[in-house]
């Protein structure tokens, strides 16, 4: 091998094992500050569960991966560096969880694209509540704050405190049995992890992460010959899909309902207080998200009970057969794996509407920005026949009149067969090309 590619090879190797080194550090460092600081239970889910009825509080579990440094940003903005969390951190049991391997799933059931989640628990395994929610890749804005935690925090112990009148209101919180009782029993998991974490070993390389619940249950679906589930497809819809926006400071109180939309069409109006939802309490969004999930693909009826101007009413909530198509997918770490499947690991972004002017491209009609195509293995079938970062997409499968993401996504989920060839048309660099791919 010539003297250069050695000496980068070197010095690629030296980087890849600082990073590696660093992770690591990062893993065990936290390990050792929050046991050192005896606030939470590190880790150990039967600890804090024997502790619960042992003192009689509530469970308050906070899940979030390691080495993430965008969730222990917003950990640390929303439960370390908080006065008035700290006061209701004093009346549960604190629990920290920073991996998924051996988690019970039959109970902890939750959105795996979020790298923050927060379960509120009685010792019994009764849910009170859940909190953390995500729309974006990055911003949280909207979605969850210190003052949503703090009243979700405030309504688990109201229901900790009136455990006798609402429990059976509670029941549904738990959902349905998993096909597997932990994550590493998954197929796609089973022969590299194992039920904890290796702190004797490669800490970081032990870790199951949350999101490889929801990408280990995805690649399961795909190998049973039946239409892929609209759950794992479009999972834990977001409240605005549905045109219901939340406020993030309140625990489930409308700022607005879109006009047009099912929620508008519903009948939620500005200052509305949700109280129930399916006849389950409310403690933030994600709890409404809960309850839509577990609503079937095909629709249905969801009833909710609001305080408007003091006074009890209830409105109620019509989905109609493919309402979860409203939501958008395209924020979460999950379609990677459906950009592999779908789009031979091209990522697609809407053109910019300057851009379309230039390109003298109609509104209504598909323009999607090529911004990234996979180099590796598997995420590489598109590079290979052709595609390019740059190149626009005004048309795939002969279909020009998809203008999401979400939406072509699930056109070549449900329409195209893994080996089918697509025709993409694309302009690049001002011209009109075809590129046949076919389909990994």
């Amino acid at each position: 091998m010539p003297r250069f590619a050695l000496t980068m090879l070197g010095l690629f190797l030296s980087v890849a094992t600082i990073i590696a080194q660093s992770r690591e550090e990062k893993v065990r460092d936290d390990k050792k500050k929050i046991e050192s600081e005896g606030k939470w239970i590190y880790n150990d889910v039967p600890r804090a569960f024997a502790e619960a009825k042992k003192s009689g509080k509530p469970i308050v579990m906070v899940l979030r991966c390691l080495p993430c440094d965008e969730c222990v940003k917003l950990d640390d903005e929303l439960i370390d560096a908080d006065k008035r969390i700290q006061p209701l951190l004093e009346q549960f049991v604190n629990l920290r969880v920073v991996s998924t391997n051996g988690l019970d799933l039959s109970l902890f059931q939750f959105d795996t694209d979020q790298s923050f989640a927060v379960f509120f628990l009685r010792d019994d395994g009764t849910i009170y509540g859940r909190f953390g929610t995500r729309s974006h890749r990055k911003n949280w804005v909207g979605d969850v704050s210190v003052d949503g935690l703090a009243k979700a925090m405030e309504g688990a112990l109201a229901l900790h405190n009136d455990i006798a009148n609402v429990k059976a209101s509670l029941a549904a919180k738990r959902g349905p049995a998993p096909e597997f009782a932990s994550p590493e029993l998954f197929p796609a998991l089973k022969a590299k992890y194992k039920s904890a974490l290796n702190y004797e070993g490669n800490v970081v390389a032990s870790c199951i992460h949350c999101h490889q619940i929801g990408d280990a249950a995805r690649e399961l679906a795909f190998t049973k010959k039946e239409p892929f589930p609209e759950a794992l497809l479009f999972p834990y819809p977001h409240p605005k899909s549905l045109g219901l926006i939340l406020d993030p400071k309140e625990r489930g109180t409308v700022l607005k309902a879109e006009p047009g939309t099912i929620a508008a069409k519903a009948g939620f109006q500005e200052g509305d207080a949700i109280r129930t939802l399916a006849g389950q309490p409310m403690l933030s969004i994600a709890d409404v998200q809960w309850v839509l999930h577990n609503t079937p693909a095909t629709g249905g009826v969801v009833k909710a009970e609001i305080t408007r101007a003091g006074k009890p009413i209830e409105v109620t909530l019509t989905l109609e057969n493919g309402w979860r198509q409203k939501d958008d997918i395209s924020w979460r770490a999950s379609t990677w794996g459906f950009r592999r499947k779908a789009f031979g690991g091209f990522f697609p972004v809407e053109l910019p509407e300057e851009d379309r002017v230039k390109l003298k491209l109609p509104a209504d009609k598909m323009a999607f920005l090529i911004q990234h195509v996979g180099t590796f293995v598997p995420h590489d079938v598109a590079n290979k026949a052709g595609v390019k970062k740059g190149d626009v997409l005004i048309g795939f499968d002969g279909r020009n009149d998809i203008l999401r993401e979400t939406d072509l996504i699930a056109y070549a989920l449900r329409e195209k067969k893994p080996g089918d060839t697509v025709n993409l048309h694309l302009v690049r660099n001002g011209s009109p090309t075809t590129i046949s791919l076919k389909l990994p």
